[in-house]
C-alpha cells in the first residue's frame, strides 16, 4: 500500500523542554496509533517534520497540528507518496532532534529558506538523522 510522506516547518510558540517534551509525548502516542512514523527536528525558532504512513492518518495528524497552537505559521514543503520500504523513519514513532541535524542557520530560516528548500534539499536534512 502506497503511504504519504509530509513535511512541515512551523514556528514553535513558548517553546521550552515541557512543551517539547508534551509534542513528543502526544506524538508517539498518536503515532503508534495510526502507524506513522518520523522525525522532529526543533530549535526555539523552528520545528521541521517529517511525517510517513497511510495517507488518513498522515493527513489527520496534520490537521491536528495546524490546529495547535504550539505551532505557529505551519507551512508544507514536501507532500508525496511513498512505498512502505521507503521510510525513512520506520523504526521511530517520532525520533527527535534538538536541531544538531538542521542544516541552515536562524537568519536561514527567518528568511524564509526552508520555504524555498527544493524536494531533495528537504529530504537531505532528515537523511543526515536518519543516517
Amino acid at each position: 500500500m502506497p503511504l504519504l510522506q509530509l513535511v512541515y516547518a512551523s514556528r514553535p510558540f513558548g517553546y521550552d523542554q515541557a512543551t517539547l517534551t508534551a509534542i513528543l509525548f502526544d506524538a508517539r502516542r498518536c503515532n503508534t496509533r495510526d502507524n506513522i512514523t518520523g522525525a522532529l527536528i526543533c530549535r526555539d525558532d523552528v520545528f521541521l517534520q517529517l511525517l510517513e504512513g497511510p495517507a488518513p492518518a498522515v493527513e489527520a495528524a496534520y490537521a491536528r497540528i495546524r490546529k495547535d497552537d504550539r505551532h505557529l505559521e505551519v507551512r508544507e514543503l514536501l507532500c508525496r507518496v511513498i512505498a512502505d520500504d521507503q521510510r525513512m523513519f520506520g523504526a521511530w514513532a517520532m525520533k527527535d532532534d534538538p536541531a544538531t541535524s538542521l542544516i541552515w542557520s536562524r537568519e536561514e530560516v527567518a528568511d524564509g529558506v526552508p520555504e524555498r528548500a527544493d524536494a531533495a534539499t528537504v529530504l537531505a536534512v532528515f537523511a543526515q538523522l536518519a543516517g
